[in-house]
């Protein structure tokens, strides 16, 4: 026996992806070289030594990833738009091709009445602009700002609902400070300089997104991470403090009008991240722009960071997570699995930063789950996770949370940044020599909670 916990009529259920993740066609029909083109072809860079030139093919093969969809029930999709396939060279001359192939992505969607959900920056940075110094210099502000004008003018008639940044957060600091992702620098002023122009570029993006697409609604998606102590020590509740600055409150804040957290800006200078006169690379004017009112906020959750103060060895004064869940509740990518996670971090932004709404623009879990001897893909570690995390957002709406819908990630396997082919986000499964799809049991189970808008429970 099981019940229904159902959630509000309208509630959006959906799925995302991104672009480099799935697409290919890396040198088909004009598009330019991004910064994973580059990096995931240096030695050593991805943990199986892949990239994604070919990937999904869903460049190639998206009405019948769209059809899959519609099988399914999804009615909304995230999806991200390749800038080195609107802009090869970062700038001006238009690849006609590029867009084109994004209008009939939407004109397919919403013939299979899917809701298109379109963000304009999933991390594939035109490498051309990265030679210039990237997000990193603040040139490449203006030229997002060109970017977003070209792509809303081009499908702000149809795409209704608009992200400008996937989490900023991994842009600047996986990618210019730790060097996990493209472009692989290793650099804190770089790291700190490349999130603030971000911010101010999707600031900046905000009204000429809505210039383009009259009655559209745009916000922003951060991958947030509730961090608390390991134990009561003062020791640990100053680490939990210092990384929910790093990870939260650093583009929390500034987003919702509340400047950089000055305890960060302290943290920073104290350890040599940031000059003695701080913020350098903050001008006039520029928080009032990071500040534009948004539509929405999208969070990406996955996990909970659990702090026990100690150094790390290259960082004078940077605090080392620590996870103490079992290992039984770390799914494959090394990631602990606390669904409650998510209803704590709604009910804190909801109760701290009051933004209109709210999505979960990603959430879900890396199992490798095979096809067994009858065709099927039984994940039902992921179908628990999904149920676990849905229930978690719901209790959280019965707090008053404006969560207004939830997109799982992702829709099929696919190529995991730096960790190549070797780990499975989807709920379907992707055979990448033959390019096969199979919905796995989580989807077909997805397919029923999206039909009575309620998740099944014992």
């Amino acid at each position: 026996m099981s019940g229904l916990i159902h959630f509000p009529l309208g509630f959006a259920w959906g799925a995302a992806t991104s672009s480099y993740q799935i697409e290919g066609a890396a040198l088909e029909d004009g598009r330019g070289e991004s910064i994973w083109d580059r990096f995931s072809k240096t030695p050593g860079k991805v943990e199986d030594g892949t990239n994604g030139d070919v990937a999904c093919d869903h460049y190639h093969r998206f009405r019948e990833d769209v059809a899959l969809m519609k099988r399914l029930g999804i009615k909304h999709y995230r999806f991200s738009v390749a800038w080195p396939r609107i802009l090869p060279t970062g700038r001006q001359k238009v690849n006609q091709a590029g867009l084109d192939f994004y209008g009939r992505l939407v004109d397919t969607l919403l013939e299979a009445g899917i809701e298109p959900y379109a963000t304009l920056y999933h991390w594939d940075l035109p490498q051309v602009l990265q030679d210039e110094g990237g997000w990193a210099r603040r040139p490449v502000v203006e030229a997002f700002v060109e970017y977003s004008r070209i792509v809303a003018r081009a499908l702000g008639d149809r795409v209704k609902k608009w992200i400008t940044h996937n989490e900023p957060w991994c842009t600047s600091m996986l990618g210019y400070q730790e060097g996990r992702h493209a472009p692989g620098l290793k650099d804190w002023s770089a790291a700190l300089a490349a999130s603030h122009h971000v911010l101010l570029s999707h600031g900046l993006a905000v009204p000429v997104i809505r210039s383009e697409s009259p009655g559209a609604e745009v916000g922003i998606t951060l991958n947030l991470t509730p961090a608390e102590p390991a134990s009561p020590s003062a020791a640990d509740h100053d680490a939990s403090r210092h990384f929910d600055g790093f990870f939260n409150r650093w583009f929390l804040d500034p987003v919702f009008g509340r400047h950089y957290p000055a305890d960060m800006v302290a943290d920073y200078i104290a350890a040599g991240h940031l000059p003695p006169e701080g913020l350098t690379f903050v001008q006039p004017g520029d928080l009032e722009a990071i500040a534009a009112k948004c539509d929405f906020l999208g969070i990406n959750y996955y996990s909970r960071a659990v702090l026990r103060n100690g150094k790390v060895p290259e960082e004078k004064n940077e605090p080392r997570t620590v996870h103490v869940a079992p290992e039984r509740e770390w799914t494959d990518m090394g990631w602990e699995v606390h669904s409650d996670g998510l209803r704590e971090l709604l009910l804190r932004i909801h109760l701290d930063y009051r933004p209109r709404k709210i999505y979960v623009t990603e959430n879900g879990a890396s199992y490798a789950t095979p096809p067994n001897a009858e065709g099927r893909v039984p994940d039902e570690q992921r179908l628990t996770f999904l149920r676990d995390h849905f229930l978690a957002a719901r209790r959280a709406m019965d707090g008053g949370v404006p969560l207004a819908g939830y997109f799982v990630w992702s829709l099929m396997d696919n190529f995991e940044w730096d960790r190549g082919y070797s780990q499975r986000f989807g709920i379907v499964w992707v055979d990448y020599r033959t390019q096969q799809r199979i919905a796995k049991d989580s989807a077909l189970w997805y397919q029923r909670v999206i039909s009575e808008n309620a998740v099944p429970v014992p």
